[in-house]
Formats: structure tokens, sequence, C-alpha cells
């Protein structure tokens, strides 16, 4: 298990770093907006048709930005030259956000998961992601709703803080999920097994039992996703720290 940095911890972390109008999710822009403002950083990853790391949230371009259809038929090449919804520039790679980011803030990195049921089908996204933490020396850590890429993670970048991403999986958030992995997740079974030092769990969820365990137990408790004021003070009072958008936290 390698610990989560108290960095972490003393500021609140913006949502796909601090997006809004001409700022779009994920966006260099709002990763510049985010360093200015001293806050934390939250961003996706998704691998391309030629390997990269890109820096997105969505499995489709449609929602984002002008084009439609998988992210993962396109090459990083092809995906830079798309320009993001509300901004001039096209889709970051990480390592486009790492540079940008040179250890300024913390980066809290979601990798989105790549087998489509939370399964065992991983580890592509996970290599070019470790290649390029490498180099980073700023305080970084990775997560995953996926426990097997938590674990994949464990074995390639072993030195880099990781956790899972964790919810209480109901039919109607999570429908494409067989109801026996939702149940067995829902229990949060691999904190031990993969070395996570922290979870990042929904805020709605915070009265769970399991989260009071661990947090007993000495995990770091992160939130998602805040979006007020009261809000952010209610989930403190489990929280160790919340991810935040649509306010000034």
């Amino acid at each position: 298990m390698t610990a989560l940095l108290d960095a972490f911890l003393s500021r609140p972390i913006a949502h796909r770093a601090l997006h809004g109008a001409g700022a779009p999710e994920n966006s260099r822009s709002a990763v510049r907006r985010a360093v200015t403002a001293g806050y934390g950083i939250e961003i996706d990853l998704q691998l391309s048709a030629d390997g990269t790391a890109m820096v997105f949230h969505d499995y489709d371009l449609g929602r984002l930005t002008a084009e439609t259809g998988p992210l993962q038929r396109r090459t990083a090449q092809a995906l830079s030259q798309i320009p993001l919804k509300g901004d001039q520039e096209g889709i970051p790679t990480l390592r486009d956000i790492l540079a940008l980011v040179a250890g300024k803030v913390p980066l809290l990195i979601e990798i989105k998961d790549q087998d489509g049921a939370l399964g065992p089908m991983v580890g592509a996204l996970e290599k070019v992601a470790a290649q390029d933490l490498a180099a980073y020396s700023g305080p970084v850590a990775v997560m995953s709703f996926n426990p097997h890429s938590v674990a994949k993670m464990a074995e390639l970048a072993p030195d880099v803080p990781r956790g899972l991403i964790t919810c209480d999986y109901t039919d109607d958030d999570w429908p494409t999920i067989p109801a026996a992995i939702r149940a067995a997740l829902r229990d949060i079974p691999d904190y031990d097994r993969v070395g996570a030092s922290f979870i990042s769990h929904e805020a709605k969820d915070l009265a769970s039992p399991r989260v009071a365990v661990l947090k007993k137990l000495g995990a770091v408790i992160l939130c998602w996703t805040i979006r007020s004021i009261e809000a952010e003070a209610a989930a403190r009072k489990v929280a160790d720290n919340v991810t935040f958008e649509g306010y000034t936290a």
C-alpha cells in the first residue's frame, strides 16, 4: 500500500478540473483555471486507437465535441484536432496535462473501465498511464471503479498511490453491469487486495457501514461529486476531502 499524500487533503479537488463557461471539463483551460486557483484536479483517462492515454470522460465523442462515435476508434493525433465544445483546443493527452500541472497541485486520475463490465479485460490503458507517470514528480494518485484496473496499476506503478471509486451500484445507475458484480462491488471487497490507500465514494452513500469500517481502519475517504457549499459541509462529516464542481469550494 502506497499512502495518499497529505496534499490531496489540503484543498478541495476540482471534478474534471475547474470547468465552466469557456473551459470544458477535462480541458487544458479547466486545468489552467484549477492550477491558478490552487485546487487539486481530478481527470479521466480513455485509450485512443493507437494506444495513447487521452484525458476525456465519455466513451463517445458526441456530448463533448461536434464529432460522434467511440473515442477508441480515433488516433491520438486525430483526437488532438477535435475541439472540445466551448473551447478552441483539442482533446488533450495525459502527457499534455502532466506538462500543464507540472506538480503545482495534486492530480487525481480516474482510469475509465475498458472491460465494459468492470471485469478483468484491462491492461492497455494502465500500461500507457504508468509509462506517462514514470517521469512525473508531482503529487499524483490513480483510481478506478474497476478493481482489476487498480490491481494492474499496483503491478505497473507500485509507488503511485491508488484507490477505488465506490458507490451503492443501483440498478438505475448501472444497468449494463451484471447484478452479481454490482452486489459484490457494493461491499468494497478488493480494498486490501489491490493495495488501496483511499476510496472515492459517492456522496449520497457516505453513510454506508462499509465506508465507516474502512475509515476506522485508516482508509482516506474522498467523495464525489459535491455541487454546493451545503452538500460539502454534510459530506465532510465523513469524508476527508471532496471532489466538487459548479461552485467555488
